[in-house]
């Protein structure tokens, strides 16, 4: 956007909630004011506004948290999105078949923006809540949805050869590599993620197609590499079945 019509306050206030978003309960006005920069008077005010509007709420100890209109705002917005409630009627069978944590998720240029899950019972619970969003290139999520937009689209999302960040060693570094990797999942109609997001889990995604044929979200599976080596071809085929139930064209899953 042209910074002409740029209004600071906003993005002031936008990364005063995307901190306390971030450590709910855990953060004072002395902290966000050191955190972000801003002058104590300056985040007096913000923080004021913000309070008085319901999108922070101050708690006993002076930590904020986020207000019940922010909970709001977010109800409304996936609520725009008739997918998920078809989602969780789905994938709660899929999940037991599986015995696995299913997600849904939609592209946002260059990362993924996770829309709802059904999660199983696991020791280790996944960073994948509704709302978060993860580079589009080290998750199957992304690469699912990447793989079917155009070349320019892709140089526009990734302008730089060199990919970042790197969430672990094994992340796509390149876009080279990533380019050759997009042209695989669209052979084979869906993406791996092989310990490319979190060390020590592996993931397989499909796209989910609208009635015209155009990718609109993805789903998929998330599990212990153990469990992978083990489950993987279950996986593949009852993730890519769920994404032809979801989809409204799914003769072109």
């Amino acid at each position: 956007m042209d910074k002409k019509y740029w209004v600071p306050a906003l993005e002031k206030a936008d990364a005063v909630l995307q901190a306390i978003a971030s450590e709910p309960s855990a953060l004072r006005l002395i902290d966000l004011s050191k955190r972000l920069g801003y002058n104590k008077s300056s985040m007096f005010s913000l923080l004021a506004t913000l309070e008085a509007l319901d999108w922070v709420k101050r708690d006993a100890d002076g930590t904020y948290t986020l207000g019940a209109r922010m909970g709001y705002l977010g109800h409304a917005f996936f609520k725009g999105f008739s997918l998920i409630d078809r989602f969780r009627k789905e994938a709660s069978v899929t999940k037991h078949t599986l015995g696995e944590t299913i997600q849904l998720a939609k592209l946002e240029r260059h990362e993924v923006l996770y829309l709802a899950k059904e999660e199983m019972p696991s020791p280790v619970r996944l960073a994948s809540e509704p709302g978060l969003k993860l580079p589009a290139h080290a998750t199957a999520l992304g690469k699912a949805m990447l793989a079917w937009q155009e070349r320019s689209e892709l140089e526009a999302f990734f302008p730089e050869e060199a990919l970042e960040p790197a969430a672990t060693p094994h992340t796509l570094r390149s876009r080279e590599e990533l380019l050759k990797q997009l042209v695989d999942v669209r052979d084979r109609g869906y993406a791996f993620d092989l310990q490319e997001a979190v060390m020590g889990f592996c993931c397989v995604a499909a796209p989910v197609r609208d009635s015209a044929g155009s990718v609109i979200a993805a789903i998929s599976c998330s599990m212990f590499l153990h469990e992978w080596e083990a489950k993987q071809e279950q996986a593949i085929r009852e993730i890519c079945a769920l994404a032809r139930r979801l989809s409204q064209n799914p003769g072109l899953v």
